[in-house]
This record gives C-alpha cells, structure tokens and sequence, in this order.
C-alpha cells in the first residue's frame, strides 16, 4: 500500500493510489504484443546490437507535452540507429510521442529526448552507434513516488534492467525532469533534495552502476507557489555525477506548465551538450 503523510488532501492520496496501481499493471507487467495499441511498430534490425541506452524519468515535461507538429522538425524524425524501449519491452523504431503508451493517461506530444538523441548520434558520426532510449515518465507524479518500491521506481529499475539484457547495452545515463507537482505543498518543496538524493542512491545501487550519470532539468515553472525551493534543491544536489540543466526562461505553453515544441528542442540541445561535455572531460565522446 503507498502511504503518504496524513496531512496530505484525502483527494491526492486517492488520485496517487489509483495511479500507482494503473502504473503496475502497465509498467511492472510486460503487455502480450497482441494486446498492445503500439504492436503495429515493427521489430528494429538494430534490437540486439549492443546500445547506449538512455533512462528517461520524471513528468510530463520529461513525457513531452509540446504540439505535435506536421511535418516534424528534423530532431524528431525517426533514425535507423535510434530506437525506443516498447511499453511491451519490445525495441521499435523511436519516433513521438516517445511516452504514448507509458504515460496512457494523457495526450502525450513532443519532449526532449528525439533532439537530445539526434545530436548525440550527430556527434558520433560515422561511428556506428546505437541509442536506446527507456521511456519511463508519468505526468503529474510527486517525487515520493519515485521511491524505491514504488511502482514508478520499480518500473523503471524493471524495464533498464530488461533494456540492458535484451540485446546487451550499457546505460549510459539517467535524464531526469520531474518536480512541477513537488511545487503545490511545502513540506514537499523542502523535502525534495533528500528524496532526490535517496533516488539518485537507489538507482545506482539497484542498476550496479555506482557512478551513473544523472542530469536532471532544472525546472522552467511550477504548480504551485514553491518552485524557487524545488529549483533551490535541484542545485545543491551533494552527489558526484548529478549534473543540473537549467530549463529556466525556456518558452512555456499558454498553460504556463508545460514547455513548448520550441523550447523542447533546445532543451534536448542543452542535454546532449551536458552529456557530451561531461564526456570529453574524461576523454570519452559517447
């Protein structure tokens, strides 16, 4: 059972246990191809080549809530070296909306992870790679639960480790953008850099990967009236290999939430650049 504390509204606990026992049934079960709306995606040639795979986590922002544009911009059409990790654990061809059928609650749009991989494989030109990208974001979550025993944490922690096996891989990074909910109360907001850190912590412990690189997004707006806190937090973030990409100033829907399809292409810029620095400063390239 999720327990939250007491003070929360009866109405949010209610809303986070039916989301979480919709979330194991469709993250925690691998769905028979048969049954799934996204069984029509063929199966990749690249599937059991070796990847470098990126975890995709947090909400909506990270989900990708910018319009679908037709036709794509160039960063968000389909490539034969990048492929999705299938809500059936299936790799496909990745192609928006990435979260269509992990975040089946929402209309899901254009995010950040197609430019973010897009740059990467144009940096690794000619190279051969690669890229797996493990969708694994969920609109409207709280930081609490991501926790580990959640069915959010142990979800993603289930479909990495199936990512890995099927076809081998390494996971090369966790791409983090979560936080606007953790805006609406204060014991939240103040709350938040340490279950940041205890996530980070568990990742890194459950997935065997002590150093694992995690960038998390600084967040651009809030819910609610406490995002300074949230955002002070995601700075003083105390853990080696946390990197922090500011999506501050970055245009906004008219929702004045979500990110728009502008601002989601330059953030996917502003990661892979992140990643790439990161990278060259221990002389890597990917």
């Amino acid at each position: 059972m999720i327990m939250k504390p007491a003070r929360q509204p009866l109405r949010l606990l209610l809303a986070a246990v039916a989301a979480a026992a919709m979330l194991s049934f469709l993250l925690l079960v691998a769905p028979p191809d048969a049954l799934s709306p996204f069984s029509l995606f063929p199966s990749s040639p690249y599937s059991h080549r070796p990847k470098l795979l990126f975890l995709l986590a947090g909400q909506s922002n990270m989900a990708g809530r910018g319009d679908l544009l037709h036709p794509l911009p160039a960063p968000y059409l389909p490539h034969p070296r990048l492929l999705r990790l299938s809500a059936s654990r299936r790799w496909v061809a990745a192609a928006p909306p990435l979260h269509a059928d992990i975040d089946t609650h929402k209309t899901c749009g254009l995010g950040p992870a197609m430019p973010f991989a897009h740059r990467l494989l144009a940096a690794a030109d000619g190279e051969g790679v690669v890229l797996g990208l493990v969708p694994c974001a969920v609109g409207g979550t709280r930081i609490w639960m991501w926790a580990r025993g959640q069915p959010l944490y142990e979800a993603a922690v289930a479909r990495t480790r199936a990512a890995v096996a099927d076809g081998g891989g390494t996971l090369a990074a966790v791409l983090w953008f979560q936080g606007e909910s953790d805006t609406i109360e204060l014991d939240d907001a103040q709350s938040y850099g340490g279950k940041m850190e205890r996530l980070v912590a568990d990742l890194r412990a459950d997935l065997e990967l002590p150093n694992l690189l995690v960038i998390q997004v600084g967040l651009a707006s809030g819910e609610g009236n406490y995002t300074d806190i949230v955002r002070e937090a995601q700075k003083n973030i105390n853990l080696p290999n946390v990197l922090l990409v500011d999506a501050m100033g970055l245009p906004l829907r008219d929702d004045q939430l979500h990110l728009s399809t502008e601002a989601q292409l330059r953030l996917g810029s502003m990661l892979a650049e992140a990643y790439l620095e990161f990278n060259s400063s221990r002389g890597s390239m990917l």
